[in-house]
């Protein structure tokens, strides 16, 4: 079974059924999604004179749900114009083209009864060879088919979405005992390769692996908070970052999941499983039911175990108190415990640190633990193959930093069994096997490769070869050359990586004379080289508390000298005899564009939020981004008579607002990546895809990119910028410095007081880019931006 998926049929249009079908169009598979016929009209259809039987009505439930893709926040959509690969239809006109596609995916409510109907009506159209899967959270996938034929049952599993479905990377594959594995292994990589998933198989278990781990977690924290007198914010204190899970915690999660959903889930569990003792874990607390009859369901009704309320100097967030019933203000929690997981560095640091401490907080978070971790262990078989599985699951699908067992590992195995044991916990056997055989970790390492435990011996973790580690590489020694601000690692086959590993990757001395450096390597012993990392972010900048401290000391020499070294260098990675590709991923900001541009191509993360921002900081791109912009509207229009008014026009309004591109597809339209840039769905092959490139571009006989010249819209074309500035000023969109920046911006974009059309070379371009950069550090209100952006995170307005 090896058949290309090209186009699919989504059933259901609620929130999952459209954000599904809306990521595959993302990755440009065209899909029909399909719903019921309504059985009103709406007033606005009456109005237009629609019966029942008219078209836009029948489809109108599915046509509903695309338009609202295209307005969702965040988007769905990597560019909303993909919405139109997604066809709107109905189950009693349009099932029968179910024929006509690759994949089905049935998405509608979680009731069994209903997607058994369902599946059944499927099959009529149902053509051999076209898989068919279910989007369900927890419902045997099974027993959904147990009425269809076994040709039908072999093409049928389920495929578990996370919401939501662009932005989650968790996907659990679950198999019938009748699916072909043939068709499971098929789906694994298809959903790895091309809809850039983080799949699992799961085994066919209530509620799955991440649900089923997650939802008791929460489910225990909940009631250690009831026993022992704990407050809202004090949970969420204990269970966020200190424990390396997400901000959101535990009761802002289940705020934005939906204490009514969450309660579906966990009954799911509980009417499934016989176990007295595993059911009692799994019946929801009478606080928990109690919200949900008073219709408090979290975010989607206003008010959960949060309610955000306006007070004097705005809004407030207020906390619930469990025992009265009623919402009080959040008060900050603070204790020795959080402080030392706080000044700890990573996950594992900081949950060791959090459970040695000793206070209250301490045995909380402790209490919880060592209860879920137990509660994994005796799961590995049952829901899952391996621990591996369950740990990816975790992080995956509810964003935790370390999966069980890898927290485990990290509060120290065998100590943590003993307390367990001597707390009167009882530990599943294979567990204490394992120990005893003279194990200390489930996790281990061998010259960088990963090992787990798995039925009692160690097994290799098979990283696909799409996949490449760098923190791998460097443990097997393959670091070529390297400072603070960044390596270079040898990937093999003749390629390097330029690696940023500075604190938020922010560009710097350090990491500029780390790719000159790179660069002489790279001549003599590769065949070329990426630029990428696997950091949170690609690059969030240049450091600007060094601008900062330059410009409040008058260093105006050492000023420019920093920005000089920045273009010089910038300017040999685009004049290198090699070939370069950059790798960006997520943030990748003012100086980590400009990293970006002179690179031969760029093969960029879906999920990549790209943008050239120095004016937030009362800046201009200095290290090359004007010059490049510049550059490629010159590429575009030619030596001809084309007006370059409307490109430039498009370039100061994309800088000069400091736009930042929503995804890798929207960087595009933003003019910042070129046709010829790549986007991948698949963050995790980014490595493996840049790489590629460069073996591509050597061995077809790679030549470096000669120097042209740049025609400029000159004066004329600044005068124009500039008078669009002037009436956002007057119009007090802008501030008087917001038009300082501007006239800047024009001056460079432009091309100065020149003719327009006049040929510049890219050095004449960049020293406008340097002189502009210089002379707005010395102004005191960008200095104030500076100071701000580094003090509050945010930009100012002055």
């Amino acid at each position: 079974m090896n058949k290309t998926i090209r186009k699919a049929a989504v059933i259901g249009s609620g929130i999952m059924g459209s954000g599904i079908a809306a990521h595959l169009a993302n990755v440009g598979i065209s899909c029909i999604l399909l719903d019921v016929v309504p059985k009103n009209l709406t007033d606005e259809e009456t109005q237009k004179g629609y019966s029942l039987e008219h078209p836009a009505v029948r489809n109108r439930l599915a046509t509903g749900a695309i338009a609202k893709l295209r307005k969702s926040t965040p988007s769905s959509l990597y560019d909303d114009t993909f919405a139109e690969r997604i066809t709107a239809g109905n189950l009693e006109d349009h099932l029968s083209h179910i024929s006509e596609v690759d994949w089905v995916i049935e998405v509608v409510v979680e009731n069994l009864q209903v997607k058994k109907d369902l599946l059944n009506k499927v099959e009529r159209y149902w053509k051999p060879g076209t898989i068919v899967s279910s989007n369900t959270s927890g419902i045997s996938i099974q027993e959904m088919v147990a009425d269809c034929s076994e040709p039908f049952q072999a093409s049928f599993l389920g495929t578990h979405f996370f919401n939501p479905p662009r932005y989650m990377k968790l996907l659990e594959i679950i198999p019938g005992t009748k699916t072909d594995p043939g068709i499971v292994q098929q789906m694994k990589v298809f959903c790895q390769n091309v809809l850039g998933k983080g799949v699992v198989l799961a085994k066919d278990t209530p509620n799955f692996i991440a649900n089923r781990i997650g939802t008791y977690g929460l489910l225990i924290t909940l009631q250690e908070m009831l026993k022992n007198g704990f407050t809202i914010e004090e949970v969420d204190a204990v269970t966020g970052p200190a424990l390396g899970r997400p901000k959101s915690a535990t009761f802002r999660t289940l705020d934005m999941v939906g204490l009514d959903t969450f309660v579906h889930v966990a009954d799911n569990v509980y009417a499934n499983i016989t176990d007295e003792t595993e059911k009692a874990a799994f019946a929801a607390p009478d606080a928990l039911t109690s919200m949900v009859a008073r219709g408090w369901f979290g975010e989607k009704s206003g008010q959960g175990f949060y309610l955000k309320k306006k007070g004097t100097n705005g809004s407030e967030i207020w906390s619930l108190d469990l025992v009265s019933m009623e919402y009080y203000p959040q008060k900050k929690v603070t204790s020795g415990s959080l402080e030392a997981a706080k000044l700890a560095k990573g996950a594992r640091g900081k949950t060791k640190a959090l459970i040695a401490a000793g206070d209250r907080y301490s045995e909380f978070a402790w209490n919880i633990l060592k209860q879920v971790l137990i509660y994994s262990a005796e799961k590995v078989g049952e829901i899952a193959n391996s621990i591996h599985e369950i740990d990816e699951a975790m992080k995956w699908g509810f964003n935790w930093e370390l999966g069980p067992f890898e927290t485990w590992d990290a509060m120290g195995l065998v100590r943590s069994v003993e307390r367990m044991e001597r707390e009167g916990l009882s530990v599943p056997s294979w567990v204490k096997e394992w120990i005893a055989a003279g194990n200390q970790s489930f996790y281990q390492k061998e010259k960088g490769t990963l090992y787990y435990v798995s039925e009692q011996s160690l097994k290799l973790v098979e990283q696909p070869p799409e996949i490449i580690t760098l923190s791998s590489l460097k443990e097997q020694n393959k670091i070529v050359k390297g400072n603070d601000g960044a390596s270079l690692i040898d990937l093999g086959d003749g390629v390097a990586c330029l690696e940023f590993h500075s604190p938020n990757n922010a560009i710097g001395a350090d990491i500029l004379m780390m790719i000159q450096q790179s660069l002489v390597e790279v001549r003599n012993n590769f065949e070329g080289m990426i630029i990428a990392n696997q950091g949170r972010n690609f690059c969030v900048g240049a450091n600007i508390m060094l601008l900062l401290m330059e410009a409040q000391d008058d260093e105006w020499d050492e000023i420019d000298s920093i920005i000089r070294m920045f273009q010089n260098t910038m300017y040999k990675v685009k004049r290198f005899e090699k070939p370069v590709v950059a790798a960006p991923h997520r943030m990748t900001l003012g100086g980590g564009v400009e990293a970006c541009m002179p690179a031969d191509q760029v093969i960029a993360g879906a999920e990549t939020y790209y943008g050239l921002v120095e004016v937030g900081v009362g800046l201009i791109p200095g290290g090359g981004g004007c010059k490049e912009l510049a550059l490629r509207i010159s590429q575009h229009v030619g030596h001809s008579d084309v007006d370059l008014q409307p490109y430039i026009n498009h370039i100061f309004e994309t800088v000069g607002m400091a736009k930042v591109s929503t995804s890798g597809h929207d960087a595009k339209k933003l003019g910042y990546l070129r046709s010829t840039d790549r986007i991948i769905a698949n963050q995790d092959h980014l490595i493996y895809e840049a790489k590629q490139a460069v073996l591509r571009m050597s061995k077809a006989g790679y030549e470096p990119i000669p120097e042209e010249k740049i025609r400029v819209a000159g004066s004329e074309g600044k005068a124009v910028l500039q008078l669009g500035a002037i009436g956002m000023r007057e119009s007090g969109y802008i501030s008087d410095h917001d038009l300082l920046i501007a006239k800047k911006l024009a001056h460079v974009l432009a091309g100065g007081d020149l003719q327009s059309g006049t040929l510049v070379s890219e050095q004449y371009m960049l020293d406008l880019e340097r002189e502009a950069f210089l002379s707005l550090c010395g102004e005191l209100k960008t200095q104030q931006r500076m100071q701000h952006m580094l003090t509050k995170g945010k930009a100012l307005r002055n």
